[in-house]
């Protein structure tokens, strides 16, 4: 599956993006999907997962009750809406999609197939 992550940009601190990550290729609404970022200097950590079936949600301690993943598997379309954000929140955001787990995983490396990132800039 091929994955086109987009929407990122520079938002001030307390504001919104959200971000869109589209599928093509294998069956999209078979795959649990996740999004992970990455800080300069700092390894790529997980953010929030949907489940394939269920459209069950995790997240990072660090974005809960902040930013909401959802899909729509008509558009094969993943998304991460991301409110009051903060500076610490910039980082480039990959989407990814696994078919390991059953619930969908928070482990970058049950992941195959990943996104070319979008960069989300947050000033104080």
């Amino acid at each position: 599956v091929q994955l086109q992550a987009s929407g990122g940009g520079l938002v001030q601190a307390g504001g919104s993006l959200r971000l869109s990550c589209a599928a093509s290729g294998r069956t999209f609404s078979r795959y649990n999907m996740g999004w992970f970022r990455q800080a300069p200097g700092k390894e790529r950590e997980f953010v929030a997962a949907i489940n394939w079936r269920t459209s069950m949600t995790k997240y990072a301690d660090s974005v809960k009750g902040r930013f909401t993943i959802s899909r729509d598997n008509v558009k094969n379309t993943v998304y991460l809406q991301m409110d009051s954000l903060k500076p610490e929140d910039t980082a480039v955001y990959y989407c990814a999609a696994e078919d390991r787990t059953v619930y969908g995983s928070s482990s970058r490396n049950e992941y195959d197939y990943w996104g070319q990132g979008t960069l989300v800039t947050v000033s104080s």
